[in-house]
């Protein structure tokens, strides 16, 4: 095991927690963040406010889903560090990883609608379509599974009737997906409200992300 420091690491995971409720994306203990350093991962602790996490209840978790401090009767990691360590074991580009109970990604989670290509920015989560992964228990190796599967070649998924998934190659890019993934759930959702959104055609969306190779932070 690794020795419990990390000290900016863990402030690092601790402040983006703390901009997720500022930003609304979650509230009180809901949701859980992970970020990937040497030998493991440092994950949020389970069932503790936001409010209420100092930078040390951060957990370190090795790769074999072993955790500091198991057996003294420190802070177990959160009930989710199954899909948080298995999305960091199988995608070696990802650096940290993002789970919310965000109002709008949540609704259409409970609807377990996938999100079309509405509009043109579903290209930064890595695809034409944000998917929702199947129904599966909370904390469970069953929805890590589901998780891994609505992923692959994404950086961003629902999970039926719960909240969202989203990846980064570090903390600030996977907030980044977060935001925005929670910024299309509200559009898509209103557009419902009035219609059937028009969808971007494969082509269209082709054309999307050869012009994300040149733009900005949502560059390849």
């Amino acid at each position: 095991m690794k020795p419990a420091s990390m000290k900016a690491e863990r402030e690092q995971l601790l402040a983006t927690m703390q901009r997720l409720v500022q930003c609304g994306l979650n509230r009180g203990a809901s949701g859980n963040a992970s970020v990937r350093v040497e030998g493991g991962l440092l994950i949020t602790p389970s069932g503790m406010d936001v409010e209420a996490m100092l930078a040390s209840d951060m957990v370190f978790m090795n790769m074999e889903g072993e955790w500091e401090g198991e057996s003294q009767g420190a802070r177990k990691p959160s009930s989710e560090w199954h899909f948080h360590l298995n999305i960091l074991k199988q995608r070696p580009e990802i650096g940290a990883v993002i789970h919310t109970h965000s109002m709008f990604a949540t609704t259409l989670a409970c609807l377990r609608k996938d999100v079309p290509p509405f509009h043109y920015m579903i290209a930064v989560t890595g695809g034409n379509t944000i998917r929702c992964a199947p129904y599966a228990l909370f904390g469970t190796p069953a929805l890590s599974e589901a998780a891994l599967k609505a992923l692959e070649g994404h950086r961003a998924c629902l999970l039926a009737n719960h909240g969202m998934i989203a990846l980064g190659g570090d903390l600030k890019e996977a907030f980044d997906v977060a935001v925005e993934v929670e910024a299309l759930c509200e559009q898509y959702l209103r557009a419902l409200q009035v219609g059937e959104p028009v969808l971007l055609s494969p082509q269209e969306m082709a054309e999307v992300f050869e012009q994300f190779r040149g733009y900005g932070k949502w560059a390849e």
